[in-house]
């Protein structure tokens, strides 16, 4: 075979998912329910978002707390203050990622 195959979970528990991190992208699958999300960190590469369901409430640097639907795409730079949360009753559901792939 030439493709290689990935799976990433389907239901509907918390999951930080590292599905492939090689040297060319970090590709992350999450899944969040109301009150979870990720601490707040800064970004080590630039950051591609894809909300896949839900409602992501995200505040980055020192910008209030925006929300955005599913089927949108956020494109974060390196180095934005994030801050990542589900204040959603519905799961949240995120697709990330990070190009070029962050240096060790």
């Amino acid at each position: 075979m030439i493709e290689e195959i990935y799976k990433i979970s389907t239901g509907n528990e918390k999951a930080v998912e590292r599905v492939i991190q090689d040297e060319n992208i970090h590709y992350i699958h999450m899944v969040f329910n109301k009150n979870e999300g990720l601490p707040e960190h800064f970004s080590n590469s630039n950051v591609y978002m894809t909300v896949v369901r839900g409602k992501l409430s995200i505040g980055l640097n020192e910008q209030g707390i925006n929300e955005y639907h599913n089927g949108t795409v956020l494109k974060i730079p390196v180095n934005t203050k994030m801050n990542v949360k589900n204040l959603s009753d519905e799961v949240l559901e995120l697709i990330v990622v990070k190009a070029p792939a962050p240096e060790k």
